[in-house]
């Protein structure tokens, strides 16, 4: 029986800084890639065709580049362990390799059920660590200096002419569900997945489109060229943070003084990604609670008729509509937007957080578990490590970022005939204005499903009434404790 090495691709879609790659061709067995697109993941609420879509378009390409080696990635809609299991069947494997992955309970489970699988059977599995997410730390001290570490790591040069490939006929797998993705083609609109796209980004960013990077990153029109759009490439591992890092360093000693502040700002960027995943991936239990119990308990009820105004743009607040309607079609919305989206509904709204994530990550491209329970939890104010609730004006947010209220008529154009002043805030229409533009409050737009400020004014109230009992200050200690680091 020949002894073999597996490659198990998972959010690390590259050929390029690829850790385990790099080991499975290092140990000079002939090595079998693949990847598993598991029915249980799919099934999950928070993740959307988009995703998928994405995800085979990053494939089509290492796919592309794998036949002048005369191998290929073995693509299963399957569970892992079946497949594994059928593998055994003719192979005695040695080692697999795969990189860590912080993601959901589901994906968790099914690495412990992993492990368990490799140790039954003899075979070593060798995890790597993704990015600057570090396993197993108690809390986050030194993890600044040992993100920075890695980061300043050499690149692992990738040599495929090195490799010693495997051929398995494809109907050795017959009934395991074996996908060829060179017959599928998916027409959208959205950022199209893959190692040359992400490259192209990132070029095209530190060229040119980065100088505007700072001035315009909170606002919903010009964001969507000034910042990097890298974010989906570095969720799915299209290019590696490292790589990433580095090229931003190379890039900006050639560039004019211009450039400095602003991709000094995306540096920080870079950091702030992993550091959100490093905190999920010591707390995974925000998946399902709130990381702070007291300030969870503050929201309990569900109105669906106002989450689903809010999922569908029809709250009647222009903004946060424009907002949803855009990330709803293209995947894509900048922070501040998101950040304002998860604060409407949680504090104006009232609504415990739960109620939306699920919609959120589906639409979001570069949905990344880590960063996003997080940021939702923290907009919500139940994360117990800031000491401020953040609750964002819609109406405030549009009159600094979107005056001319630009980004609110193209997403909502039922609002183009309006002036400016009224596309922002609609309800303080007069009867005689309604008559003049032809427009029906109500009718041609809904009337807002609350008021803004009452309903910010109480929200705030209840939270912070909520975190001075002496319960939620311990728990707010404890938190502190673990998930802040404490610097030398």
């Amino acid at each position: 029986m020949q002894t073999i090495n597996i490659v198990w691709f998972k959010k690390d879609l590259r050929l390029h800084d690829h850790l385990p790659l790099y080991q499975a061709i290092e140990s000079g067995l002939p090595t079998l890639f693949l990847f598993f697109f598991e029915p249980s993941v799919i099934a999950l609420p928070e993740h959307s065709a988009r995703h998928w879509n994405f995800v085979k378009e990053s494939l089509q390409e290492i796919q592309k580049m794998l036949l002048s080696f005369h191998t290929k990635v073995y693509v299963f809609e399957n569970e892992v362990i079946p497949v594994f299991e059928k593998i055994l069947t003719i192979y005695k494997i040695n080692a697999v390799y795969s990189h860590q992955e912080t993601g959901q309970q589901v994906t968790f489970d099914r690495d412990k059920n992993f492990a368990k699988f490799c140790k039954y059977n003899g075979i070593q599995w060798i995890e790597s660590q993704r990015d600057g997410v570090v396993r197993g730390l108690k809390n986050r001290n030194g993890w600044s200096e040992q993100w920075t570490a890695m980061m300043q790591e050499p690149i692992k040069k990738i040599e495929l002419h090195k490799l010693k490939t495997i051929q398995v006929e494809d109907s050795f797998f017959e009934n395991y569900h074996l996908l060829n993705l060179d017959k599928q083609v998916v027409k959208h609109q959205l950022q199209k997945g893959g190692a040359c796209f992400a490259w192209r980004y990132l070029q095209g960013f530190t060229e040119e489109r980065a100088l505007s990077y700072t001035k315009h990153i909170s606002k919903p029109t010009e964001s969507r060229k000034s910042c990097s759009r890298i974010s989906p490439y570095l969720t799915w591992g299209n290019i590696s943070i490292r790589q990433v890092y580095q090229f931003v360093l190379e890039e900006k000693q050639k560039l004019p003084f211009s450039y400095q502040f602003p991709l000094k700002n995306f540096e920080s960027r870079l950091h702030w990604h992993c550091h959100f995943i490093q905190r999920f991936e010591m707390d995974c239990s925000m998946e399902f609670q709130s990381l702070h119990p007291t300030l969870g308990k503050v929201r309990q009820e569900v109105r669906p008729e106002w989450v689903n105004a809010w999922e569908t743009g029809t709250t009647g607040i222009p903004l946060i509509d424009a907002c949803m309607r855009c990330v709803n079609e293209t995947g894509y919305l900048n922070f501040r937007m998101r950040a304002m989206l998860v604060s409407f509904l949680t504090h104006h709204l009232l609504q415990p957080w739960q109620a939306g994530v699920a919609h959120l990550a589906r639409q979001f491209l570069d949905y990344e578990a880590g960063i996003h329970y997080c940021q939702f939890q923290m907009q919500a104010g139940v994360m117990g490590t800031s000491s401020r609730f953040r609750v964002y004006n819609p109406t405030k947010q549009a009159l600094e970022h979107d005056p001319e209220a630009i980004f609110i008529k193209q997403w909502l154009p039922e609002l183009q005939s309006l002036p400016t002043y009224l596309a922002i805030e609609p309800w303080k229409m007069t009867h005689l204005e309604q008559h003049l533009y032809k427009f029906r409050l109500g009718l041609d737009y809904p009337k807002p499903i609350v008021e803004v400020e009452d309903s910010a004014r109480e929200a705030k109230q209840l939270l912070f009434s909520a975190s001075k009992t002496e319960i939620a200050k311990n728990e707010t200690q404890r938190l502190l404790d673990k998930h802040v680091e404490r610097r030398k």
